[in-house]
C-alpha cells in the first residue's frame, strides 16, 4: 500500500493538471529504506509530449546525486496520462527501473472530456504490474 500525505497528493495532481496536455513527471523522495514519501521533486518532461514522458538526462543525474547526498531514494515515481486511463503502458513498464518505488499514474483525460480523473499506484518489478491501494493521510 502507498501512504502519502494530502499535501503530496495535491501537489502531484496539481503538477499533472498544470502540464496538461503534455504528460507531467516527477519523483517524491524519502529517507532511504523507509518507504515514506516526503520531498516533492517535480521534473521537466524533456519529451514535451502528450503521449510520452522522459526525464532530462542532466536533471536525472542531478536528482540522483542529490538523493545520494541526502541519503534518500525515490519512493514515488509519477507521471500523467493525458488521454488514457491511469494504467502503465508497455513503455512505462520498460522504464520502471526502481523495484522499491511506487509508480503513480494520474489520468488527466477528464480535462478534455475523454475519461474520468484517476490517481492510481502500482509496483512494477521484473515487468509484473501490481496495483496497490492508495491511502491519503493528513500527516505521518
Amino acid at each position: 500500500m502507498l501512504t502519502l500525505t494530502q499535501d503530496l497528493y495535491d501537489r502531484i495532481v496539481e503538477h499533472a493538471r498544470q502540464d496538461h496536455p503534455d504528460e507531467a513527471c516527477g519523483v517524491v523522495a524519502g529517507p532511504a529504506g523507509t518507504d515514506r514519501p516526503e520531498r516533492f521533486v517535480p521534473m521537466l518532461n524533456a519529451a514535451r509530449s502528450p503521449t510520452f514522458y522522459e526525464f532530462d538526462s542532466k536533471d536525472l543525474l542531478k536528482l540522483y546525486r542529490d538523493l545520494d547526498d541526502r541519503d534518500e531514494e525515490p519512493v514515488i515515481v509519477y507521471h500523467s496520462h493525458t488521454a488514457t486511463e491511469a494504467y502503465p503502458s508497455r513503455t512505462d513498464v520498460t522504464y520502471a527501473n526502481e523495484p522499491h518505488a511506487h509508480y503513480v499514474l494520474v489520468s488527466t483525460a477528464d480535462k478534455d472530456g475523454l475519461g474520468d480523473f484517476q490517481f492510481r499506484s502500482y509496483r512494477i518489478v521484473d515487468g509484473v504490474i501490481t496495483e496497490e491501494e492508495v491511502q491519503v493521510v493528513d500527516a505521518y
